[in-house]
């Protein structure tokens, strides 16, 4: 049965997010929110979560996973970035992107795409996610909440909990987020490809 939080948007109560945090270093997955929809998260180095989540969404070792970081030195640290990406990745972060880049040895070999060696690596726009990531001192490995055969994701916290209270850990709810997952951009080849049009612009990177 999953433990429920009620997390205020904007001005997150750090009890919560201490407790949520504690939970995640012991092994939980969680359901919480982003500034483009609910996310399913575990701690980096968590094969049971990585499997958990491939589980709930029936993904195959082709999914490329999601590094949410609280900032752009924390992302540095697992994704290797040349100067021209790096300053089209810094003007879109934070914000409702995930970008596609070469991992560095600090990225568990689970977490990688088998053949590119890839991982994503996303900096939401959103108080609680980021608070969460920062009081936990690490990524958050992450994946879109979306169920199979079904074309958008939850979006309010209790639905989640009532839906999925089975399979989770903890449920942090902050309200709506949207349905609308992020922008995917693939820099792994040096040029940006969309590969997934979302929430965020992608002007930029046309």
């Amino acid at each position: 049965m999953a433990k429920y939080f009620d997390v205020h948007p904007d001005n997150p109560q750090p009890r919560a997010l201490r407790q949520v945090a504690d939970s995640l270093r012991e092994g939980a997955l969680i359901a919480y929110p982003t500034d483009s929809c609910y996310a399913l998260g575990c701690r980096l180095g968590s094969r049971d979560g990585v499997e958990r989540i491939r589980a709930i969404r029936r993904l195959d070792d082709r999914h490329h996973f999601t590094l949410v970081c609280e900032d752009f030195a924390q992302l540095g640290q697992f994704v290797r970035i040349d100067n021209d990406v790096f300053r089209a990745i810094k003007a879109s972060t934070p914000g409702s992107y995930t970008f596609i880049l070469p991992a560095t040895r600090e990225v568990p070999r689970m977490l990688q795409h088998p053949r590119k060696k890839t991982v994503g690596v996303r900096i939401p726009d959103h108080a609680v996610a980021r608070a969460l990531v920062a009081e936990l001192g690490e990524p958050l490995l992450s994946s879109t909440l979306l169920l199979p055969g079904e074309d958008e994701p939850m979006t309010q916290g209790w639905e989640i909990k009532d839906r999925l209270d089975h399979v989770l850990d903890a449920v942090v709810d902050s309200g709506d987020c949207g349905t609308e997952p992020t922008t995917v951009v693939d820099f792994s080849g040096g040029e940006a490809e969309i590969v997934r049009r979302g929430a965020g612009d992608t002007s930029r990177f046309e």
